[in-house]
């Protein structure tokens, strides 16, 4: 049997090395090449959206970042910042001030978030009725909250005043005792709540905004079925108010964490009898501004915006039980 064999010439100027095959044209790899007028566009847009840029940089991301950085260290403000690690969050941790201050947070949070938005929900469906006064009773509803934080609170001061405050007067010829609500500790906590009630305006215009994108055809078909106002209220007004719901209860939960200017005012600073209003912000600023103790306020920082973040994601993950995002589903 004879084989065939076959033999190949090499050209002694050639190259043994692979050749690398022509990369594959734009539209091989899903890439899709811009366009002379698409590169155009998109210099224009981050030209205008370059000041925002700039200021999230500038003002958010700056901050933050050297804010984590520093509650690893010891800062006075002054000299260099001392490398301590983790130190500032034990110590976080183990300060009986902070628990004293996460409790009255958590105090004020569980009783002004809720009572806030059930005053806001009942100021917009006051501002929701046809009648002629409306737009003044609009006005009059939202007015208090135009009032700055630091004056609405000497006015609780006076008001509240235990010797000649209204509040006082006004339930003495009753035969009430006086009341001290600003010497107790619990007291004074129950008076900011009640403090935070009158800035619901903000949160009642985003109701009534609300209200306003309900569907009359669906209260329509309600009244010919035979439903009630109440009914009406649960399975038309509440669910497709649920996206509103949750946004101002997100909101209203990051400005409880926040609480500092009212209680930094009607308490002079102090925290209020026995650190009853020493709220979390304002034991944050009196490390940082009284105590020049930068590093251990920049941990503090930290926890708080971690649990901010964690209730808002908290919030949003059990949101998906009760807010409805579809009218038709109502």
């Amino acid at each position: 049997m004879t084989g065939t064999t076959t033999t190949t010439t090499r050209d002694p100027g050639s190259d043994d090395r692979a050749v690398a095959p022509d990369p594959p044209p734009a539209a091989a790899t899903g890439r899709k090449k811009l366009t002379k007028t698409q590169r155009r566009n998109l210099r224009l847009g981050l030209m205008f959206i370059s000041p925002w840029i700039l200021g999230l940089l500038v003002f958010v991301v700056y901050p933050v970042t050297y804010s984590i950085i520093l509650s690893f260290t010891r800062y006075s403000g002054l000299l260099t910042p001392e490398w301590v690690g983790f130190q500032n969050y034990v110590s976080a941790f183990l300060d009986p001030l902070v628990s004293t201050a996460v409790g009255n947070t958590a105090f004020y949070a569980v009783l002004a978030v809720p009572i806030g938005l059930l005053v806001a929900l009942v100021l917009a469906l006051a501002m929701n009725r046809n009648v002629r006064e409306v737009a003044l009773f609009r006005t009059i509803f939202y007015m208090p909250s135009l009032i700055p934080a630091f004056a609405m609170s000497f006015i609780f001061i006076v008001f509240l005043n235990p010797q000649f405050g209204f509040f006082n007067q006004l339930i003495r010829p009753f035969g009430g005792a006086d009341v001290n609500l600003l010497g107790d500790p619990t007291g004074i906590k129950i008076a900011i709540v009640l403090m935070a009630q009158l800035g619901a305006g903000n949160a009642a215009l985003i109701f009534l905004a609300g209200l306003r994108n309900v569907p009359r055809t669906l209260y329509e078909a309600a009244r010919v079925d035979g439903a009630s106002r109440g009914r009406q209220f649960l399975s038309i007004t509440l669910p497709l108010l649920s996206p509103v719901i949750l946004f101002n209860l997100i909101t209203g939960v990051s400005g409880a964490l926040q609480v500092f200017t009212e209680a930094f005012i009607v308490t002079n600073g102090t925290g209020g009898p026995d650190s009853g209003a020493l709220f979390y912000m304002m034991y944050l600023y009196r490390n940082a501004f009284g105590f020049a103790e930068l590093g251990y306020a920049s941990a503090l920082a930290v926890l708080l915006f971690l649990v901010g973040m964690g209730l808002a994601l908290l919030i949003f993950f059990l949101s998906r039980r009760f807010v409805n995002y579809d009218v038709n589903a109502a």
